[in-house]
């Protein structure tokens, strides 16, 4: 029997559970990295994580293994095959949105210091006792919405990037009682 605390939100499901204990608030440096998450966040966007999470593979396929090099010159010929495609969500906005924000990762010179700047460089460690004290956004994440929207970026409103911020570490939201969230704070 596992007698792990944890957040409350990733339930039961192995795959969620999975995601919780190994990667959701591991500080993440990788411009690419930030470059797919941001993505697939995007893409999360109306739906549940943990949709998002079981067609992960299947967008690193289609969306080749997030190469921003290559997702920048689909043709609409292109995006009219994801459509197609039942391993992602089949989202004409949101796979255009992928393709433009592609393009946008491509003007700047460094992706990772770019969003890690709205936290001075380093994860903010926050000390919730609740996932109801848990905030849907922040200021950080309303300025870094507002500056990737000027860069070029959709589906960056704030509470998609504070949900991103939380799963790439930049703010360490795990609650106090999770087993998480000592071995998260570490790693700053």
């Amino acid at each position: 029997m596992n007698t792990l605390k944890r957040c409350s939100w990733c339930g039961a499901d192995p795959l969620y559970v999975d995601y919780h204990d190994k990667e959701w608030g591991v500080p993440l440096w990788d411009s690419r990295e930030l470059f797919e998450k941001l993505i697939l966040d995007g893409a999360q966007a109306g739906l549940s994580w943990i949709t998002i999470l079981r067609k992960r593979d299947g967008y690193r396929k289609a969306f080749d293994n997030f190469d921003p090099l290559k997702m920048a010159r689909y043709s609409d010929k292109k995006i009219e095959r994801l459509m197609q495609d039942s391993s992602i969500v089949r989202n004409r906005l949101k796979l255009n949105s992928a393709r433009q924000n592609a393009q946008a990762f491509l003007k700047m010179e460094s992706f990772s210091d770019f969003l890690w700047d709205f936290v001075d460089g380093e994860p903010k460690q926050n000390a919730w006792r609740s996932m109801k004290s848990i905030p849907t956004t922040s200021p950080e994440a309303e300025a870094m919405s507002k500056a990737l929207k000027k860069a070029g970026f959709n589906f960056v409103g704030p509470t998609i990037v504070y949900a991103f911020m939380q799963a790439v570490g930049m703010v360490n939201d795990h609650l106090l009682s999770c087993h998480r969230y000592t071995q998260c704070a570490a790693l700053k």
